[in-house]
C-alpha cells in the first residue's frame, strides 16, 4: 500500500476503554467523506472495538500498525 495521506490525527495514548472509541467516533464525524483519520492508542481493547465501530458506521480501516505497545489505525471516512 502506498503512503497514506492523513487528514487528521487523534492521540488517545494513555486512555482506556471506552474513551478511545468515543473519541474516534467524534473525530470521524468531523471529517469529510474520503478523508483519513490516524488514531494513536495504547489501549489494546481498541483493536476489537475499532472493527465493530467501523463495521457499524460503514467506514474503512485502511491499515493497522503496532509497535512497542502503541497501535496506529488509519481510517477512511465513507
Amino acid at each position: 500500500m502506498a503512503d497514506i495521506k492523513v487528514d487528521a490525527l487523534l492521540d488517545t495514548k494513555g486512555m482506556t476503554c471506552p474513551l478511545p472509541a468515543i473519541k474516534t467516533k467524534r473525530a470521524i464525524d468531523t471529517l469529510q467523506s474520503g478523508q483519513v483519520l490516524e488514531v494513536l492508542t495504547t489501549d489494546q481493547g481498541l483493536k476489537s472495538d475499532i472493527i465493530q465501530l467501523l463495521s457499524r458506521l460503514n467506514h474503512e480501516l485502511l491499515k493497522t500498525d503496532e509497535q512497542g505497545g502503541e497501535i496506529r489505525f488509519y481510517i477512511r471516512k465513507k
